[in-house]
């Protein structure tokens, strides 16, 4: 079958200095009607600049140099800006990465698609009312009519995805950009879509270009994939062989980065540094991946090498010695799990938690509704113990953090810090709170003041205690940059000149400052790329066997929780429905829930054939209300 969509060594390029950088390096791509082609790579690997490429919205001063761009027989670099726009919408379609800041907040549903069918030229208010009706019913969303009534934040993360999804498939277009459709999203809901995707796709023969950083689920519902790095495609081979025998150096080192859900625990491999920027590009020669790569030598830097087909439909971008060398096995996982259970002091105790919330009816003022967010929760936490809890959003879990943390007072129940009670905020020990349970926030560029430097938001915490030196302080922020990875003149630096990686090493440094008994994550790794994921897991990891201090981890990523974890907790709709050591819940699940929560994971074995449809059908045939 031809080709839909084929790009033909195209370079795109930015300014940087006095010259002009390569941002796309002789990329060669093709998926046909259909089909989907799997982008996968770190942030800032290209991937996103690709979908800009194909929509003709590249940022300003980048410009195309050479290459060609042919879809569906016509080449839309060549192509008229007009000609290209009116092709948007209708033949090309876009699912953007945030669902929940995609949609304009101040227009409700309705108004958004009305907008949207009359561009494509549907004539009427009432047709267009009953073709937005039809395309949400399409996406098995819950009473459609009346959704085209409500904004983006009545809406889950879900369902907002799914509204784009019908907003995209709305004009049955020929190919189809999907930026992450699924990140940040709990494991049920990336089912759902995953699931949706394939059928309209399925349906109207559309092509889809997947872009994602998840190299699991890339290859179980991918025909191809395409692994970028710095602009390059460096490897590109049929899915599934890609996931079970990676050949780049970089392929090899993105399996690695990830923890898996069955077979022995062993320590993540992370990738020093970051992906090089535009200004590190422009005086670099050789290899792009070079300076990271852990086989990389002399002949590496000086050499670039050409995507060159090794094996039938394996197409690889290395030198020989490259492919023949083998990256570093993983070691030992740095913890011993499960053995805190039953020894040590007990740090935390929280029992029978729950938690209502009362608001005003939407329609009937007068009435008041009752929400209770969780139901009678209760667990232990000892020093040096890892417990995690996982669930669909909606089921409970940052309102117990929250609980924990004194954000939200719970309506019933009790919280003992050490033995002290500090379940209320004016608790005889509620003060003691803050200095022996601290927070790790989940976005680290939003969570650090960009107006101040490391040093003084690492040790922010002693502003709250009482008045330090700053050379005291100073040599606090060193001891514990040390402590989580960096560098001493880090402390000197603001957060803008920080990796992400980086950042989220201070949120957790910051969080160490007063020696705390209990950390809080609430999803500090989802959004992360791998190679960033791991160097956080390893870091909290030897924290662990360092200090002993418990930490409680909110997670969608099961495989996350059983990596660190020593104990989990299932919460469905506010309810703890099972409770136990990680690898026996995991192994042999006892709750319905729990067994569709570990269905809903993409597999590490290729051989394992998932299908999305069974996580997601069996769920709503146990719970039809799940979809409201």
């Amino acid at each position: 079958m031809k080709a839909l969509l084929e790009i033909q060594g195209v370079v795109v390029t930015a300014p940087v200095g006095g010259g002009r950088v390569a941002v796309l390096r002789d990329i060669d791509l093709s998926v046909k009607p259909g089909g989907v082609l799997g982008l996968v790579g770190e942030s800032g690997a290209g991937k996103s600049m690709i979908g800009r490429l194909v929509g003709g919205v590249l940022p300003p001063a980048f410009r195309v140099d050479r290459g060609a761009m042919i879809f569906a027989e016509r080449d839309l670099i060549g192509m008229p800006a007009a000609e290209r726009r009116g092709l948007l919408g209708r033949e090309i379609g876009f699912i953007p990465q945030q669902p929940m800041t995609s949609l304009n907040p101040v227009r409700n549903v309705g108004s958004l698609f009305d907008e949207h069918l009359a561009k494509l030229g549907v004539a009427g208010r009432a047709e267009r009312r009953a073709q937005a009706v039809a395309a949400l019913e399409a996406v098995h969303l819950p009473e459609p009519a009346s959704l085209l009534g409500r904004y983006a934040h009545e809406l889950s993360g879900g369902m907002c995805q799914r509204v784009l999804i019908a907003m995209a498939f709305a004009s049955r277009p020929k190919l189809l950009v999907a930026d992450e459709p699924t990140t940040a999203l709990d494991v049920i809901t990336q089912a759902r879509i995953v699931a949706l995707l394939g059928d309209l796709c399925r349906q109207y023969g559309t092509a889809v270009l997947f872009v994602t950083h998840d190299l699991r689920l890339a290859a179980q519902i991918c025909d191809e994939i395409a692994v970028m790095y710095a602009g390059e495609v460096v490897e590109r081979a049929p899915a599934r062989d890609l996931l079970s025998t990676p050949r780049h150096p970089y392929s090899q080192a993105l399996r690695s980065c990830s923890p898996s859900l069955d077979g022995p625990l062993a320590r993540l491999v992370s990738l020093p540094e970051h992906m090089p920027g535009l200004g590190a590009l422009a005086g670099m020669a050789g290899c792009r991946f070079a300076p990271r790569c852990p086989i990389a030598d002399h002949r590496c830097a000086g050499h670039a090498p050409p995507l060159a087909e090794n094996a039938p439909g394996r197409w690889v971008r290395a030198a020989g010695q490259c492919l023949s060398a083998a990256l570093p096995a993983r070691g030992d996982v740095p913890h011993g799990k499960g053995d805190a259970e039953g020894g040590g002091r007990l740090a935390l105790a929280a029992e029978g938690l729950h938690k209502t919330f009362v608001s005003r009816h939407p329609l009937l003022f007068w009435k008041k509704r009752r929400v209770d967010a969780v139901k009678n929760v209760s667990f232990r936490l000892r020093a040096g113990e890892f417990l995690g809890i996982v669930g669909q959003s909606g089921s409970g879990k940052s309102t117990v953090a929250r609980m924990l943390l004194g954000l939200e007072v719970p309506s019933a129940g009790r919280i003992a810090l050490d033995g002290a009670d500090v379940t209320g905020r004016f608790s005889a020990h509620a003060a003691e709170r803050t200095k022996r349970i601290q927070m790790i926030f989940q976005d680290p560029q939003s969570a650090l003041n960009p107006r101040r430097r490391v040093a003084s938001i690492v040790t922010q915490p002693m502003e709250v205690v009482g008045r330090s030196a700053w050379p005291e302080r100073l040599a606090r922020a060193k001891k514990l940059l040390a402590e989580t990875g960096l560098a001493p003149e880090m402390a000197e630096r603001f957060p803008a000149q920080l990796s992400g990686g980086q950042r989220q090493r201070v949120n957790i440094a910051r969080s160490l400052c007063n020696t705390p008994r209990v950390l809080v994550a609430d999803e500090i790794v989802s959004g992360l790329d791998v190679s960033v994921q791991a160097q956080i897991l390893n870091l909290l990891a030897d924290l662990r066997d360092h200090h002993e201090i418990a930490l409680v981890l909110i997670s969608h990523d099961l495989s996350v929780v059983r990596y660190l974890c020593d104990r989990v907790i299932v919460m469905y709709r506010g309810e703890a429905v099972e409770e136990g050591e990680t690898e026996a819940v995991f192994r042999s699940p006892r709750h319905w829930y729990t067994k569709a929560l570990l269905a809903a994971v993409p597999p590490d074995d290729v051989n394992h054939v998932w299908d999305p449809h069974t996580a997601s059908s069996a769920l709503s045939r146990l719970d039809p209300a799940i979809e409201s």
